[in-house]
């Protein structure tokens, strides 16, 4: 493994939400930065060589570990051995944290939405714990669509712990509104997010105007339908697509682990 590249890494935690989702904890070398809401790759030595993927970084800039969300696919290359990890494994982290779900890539704007489905999550759970977020927008909307109820339970356990955090409870209380949805059970909120944005339930359940490119940005994170469809609202309703080298009312990640 070329070491500049990425750097090997210990396991520090691993909690398994469903058979299907779970995250885990390793250590953060001293050198690695990176900017809320950026991916990275994370992989692990097969037969002496490295596979890896891209994966969004789900803890904030300020922690002293690194916090990943993963989906668990059977037969997926990487992510089929990544479930098995356990404490004290190794796990290869790579050297250049990249992507355009920073808050650099968006206009200045009053509401932030953060639209996800699945793990698309992750990338929010990092912004969601950021200072700077509740310092640019007076409310934060977080947006996380799931087909099982027991899938949101990684988002739901964010939202209750932030308002508890020292560091960020007070900034995030009274602007952090997180909205959750089932598209396979019963749950307060049912239905796709892109059903819910188009019929404006989404809006009338929060208390809040539809969108409007004059005060609304968001982001978007979650299946490539997904993001295809959201996006595509989001342009009907006057929002332009942003990226780090031009900010705009909205941006995508087109990254995914697999």
């Amino acid at each position: 493994m070329n070491p500049k590249l990425a750097s090997v890494e210990k396991v520090l935690s691993v909690h398994h939400y469903t058979d299907r989702l779970f995250k885990f904890r390793i250590t953060r070398p001293q050198s690695f930065r990176f900017r809320s809401g950026e991916f990275v790759m994370i992989g692990l030595l097969q037969d002496g060589k490295p596979l890896l993927r891209a994966y969004s970084v789900a803890s904030p800039n300020w922690d002293e570990e690194l916090e990943f969300f993963s989906i668990k696919v059977p037969d997926g290359p990487l992510t089929s051995v990544l479930q098995k990890i356990q404490p004290g494994d190794d796990v290869l982290l790579g050297k250049k944290p990249t992507g355009t779900l920073v808050l650099d890539a968006l206009t200045p704007g009053k509401r932030l939405y953060m639209f996800s489905t699945g793990t698309g999550f992750a990338p929010f759970a990092s912004l969601m714990r950021d200072p700077e977020t509740y310092e640019k927008f007076d409310e934060v909307i977080i947006t996380h669509t799931c087909r099982q109820v027991n899938e949101l339970a990684y988002s739901v356990e964010m939202a209750e712990n932030l308002i508890k955090d020292p560091l960020i409870g007070e900034m995030a209380e009274g602007k952090l509104r997180h909205y959750t949805t089932c598209t396979r059970e019963e749950h307060p909120h049912t239905g796709r997010i892109t059903d819910l944005i188009e019929s404006g339930k989404l809006f009338s359940d929060l208390g809040v105007p539809p969108l409007d490119p004059a005060t609304d940005r968001a982001m978007i994170c979650g299946s490539m339908e997904m993001i295809k469809d959201t996006a595509a609202l989001l342009e009907k309703a006057g929002l332009t697509e942003g990226s780090n080298a031009q900010p705009a009312e909205f941006v995508i990640e087109k990254a995914f682990a697999g």
